[in-house]
């Protein structure tokens, strides 16, 4: 395999496939080799999975501002992100069976359809609860986009290159968080809310002819039967996790009914783990985690992204409702962050190449936990320059742990287990961000309480980013058992 030296030799060339790599990609892969080899299916996926990053900044965001549209408190509009969340965990282990069984091309233009038509049934929403029903069966479809796509991504790419091809992959992915707050601050603020939904069918309408058009269709030759025990018991375990933390430290349930949806989900997913051992046709093999390196992505990883998932939904609240900005003011402020993260993307593989995947991961989170805890200085006397800079400085390491988490998780997996290691990541993913979004309102109603407050200020906003800094720092237990050359055969370390 040639090496790159440079950023731009890692990004431009075209890597030559020795016989050994196209031996350990499968047949329907190898044979699409060569549209690995120019990054065009990394970009045209990243490009169709833009509608979902762009879709999550707009719409919190936009919180506020549909809130007082709706005639309803800001706080209960985190439900519009966690049902979205919710549906996305609930439908993601049965992803890659349906991309195995009819094709990964065939669903991955099925989900950018739906996805499509369900952000239209948004825009049309009078009220919260049809609000939430649309935003239910946008999670359905990002189910099936995202882990479908990467896993089209992973089978038609040697394992030497994903680290290159992940990152092409985020760029056009992460020009919705660089956008998705000034374009939807401009929308609510001088247009209706309604239009951040709209925006949607344009890019899908280009998204489906560029996949028609580009995309290899990746299927299996023998698909396992369906475990629909399994999709029941981890639907309703995730479904009741997500609840709980939904209503943890509210007053719409009582606490002996939130801590029985605890207690059922505990039930759920103990039943499912009894299920899935010996079972070779469990929706999600957990045998998974007893490879080291994908336990320490996913599992550890777990409290870093619980604290990325509050973050956005923070800052609305602090910077329009706390700061008393408008959308469009908020969004200029934010969007820096996403910027930050971009320009990460374009050198992250170096870095990893240079220091490997352990030490980037332990500095790193340190980095990122001190960045989460610095927007907790943040106050309406508080230069924006200086908001700025500390939130491009955070949204810059945020970028590279996640690219770092993200490859970390497939060092050490076969092709064969390529789908379920997908479909497995990006359920936690999902579980944890959903779960960062209800710690994050469940923290602003405790610290509002506390205070003796009845509506949301800056000071009740502020604390809460301390408290998820914390949190995102226990990741750091796992990273540091891992060994100094961990995958290193991803990021080029480990090649002579």
């Amino acid at each position: 395999m040639r090496r790159a030296d440079t950023l731009a030799e890692e990004l431009i060339e075209q890597p030559i496939l020795d016989a050994a790599a196209v031996e350990s990609i499968p047949a329907p892969a190898a044979a699409q080799a060569g549209a690995g080899r120019n990054w065009l299916v990394p970009a045209i996926i990243g490009s169709a999975l833009m509608m979902q990053t762009l879709e999550a900044t707009v719409i919190s965001n936009a919180l506020p501002t549909i809130a007082r549209a709706m005639h309803e408190d800001p706080l209960r509009l985190n439900m519009a992100i966690t049902m979205f969340l919710l549906a996305s965990a609930v439908f993601l282990p049965v992803s890659g069976w349906v991309a195995d069984k009819f094709g990964a091309k065939r669903v991955f233009m099925l989900s950018i359809v739906l996805f499509a038509v369900s952000s239209a049934a948004c825009g049309f929403a009078q009220t919260l609860p049809e609000l939430v029903v649309g935003r239910i069966f946008q999670g359905m479809a990002a189910a099936m986009m995202a882990p479908v796509g990467r896993l089209v991504l992973l089978r038609t790419t040697a394992k030497s290159e994903l680290i290159g091809a992940m990152s092409v992959l985020t760029m056009p992915a992460l020009l919705g968080p660089v956008i998705g707050p000034v374009l939807g601050g401009f929308i609510v603020t001088y247009f209706n809310w309604r239009w951040i939904f709209y925006i949607n069918l344009p890019v899908a309408l280009v998204g489906v002819l560029l996949v028609r058009a580009y995309v290899p269709n990746v299927k299996e030759q023998a698909v396992s039967p369906i475990d629909l025990v399994g999709i029941v018991l981890t639907g309703v375990g995730l479904a009741s996790l997500i609840f709980g933390f939904e209503n943890l430290g509210r007053s719409v349930l009582p606490p002996p009914a939130v801590a029985g949806l605890f207690a059922f989900s505990a039930l759920s997913l103990g039943l499912y783990w009894r299920h899935a051992r010996g079972n070779p046709h469990a929706i999600l093999d957990l045998s998974i985690f007893r490879i080291r390196t994908f336990s320490a992505s996913v599992t550890g990883g777990a409290f870093m992204r619980i604290a990325m998932g509050a973050t956005p939904f923070l800052l609305a609240m602090l910077l329009q409702i706390g700061f008393g900005m408008s959308a469009f003011a908020a969004g200029l402020m934010t969007f820096i962050s996403a910027a930050g993260a971009l320009l990460m993307k374009t050198v992250a593989p170096p870095i990893l190449r240079r220091f490997g995947f352990r030490k980037v991961l332990i500095v790193n989170a340190v980095i990122v936990g001190v960045s989460f805890m610095a927007y907790s200085l943040f106050k309406p006397s508080t230069p924006h320059w200086l908001i700025m800079i500390v939130l491009a400085v955070g949204g810059l390491f945020r970028s590279l742990q996640f690219t770092s988490l993200n490859g970390l998780a497939y060092a050490d997996i076969g092709q064969d287990r390529m789908s379920r290691a997908s479909t497995t990541s990006a359920m936690a993913q999902q579980v944890v961000q959903s779960v960062g979004i209800g710690l994050a309102a469940a923290l602003i109603h405790i610290l509002m309480l506390a205070r003796g407050e009845t509506h949301l200020t800056a000071g009740a906003v502020s604390p809460a980013f301390l408290i998820v800094g914390l949190v995102s720092l226990v990741s750091i237990a796992w990273f540091v058992p891992l060994p100094a050359d961990a995958g290193d055969d991803m990021n080029g370390r480990g090649r002579a």
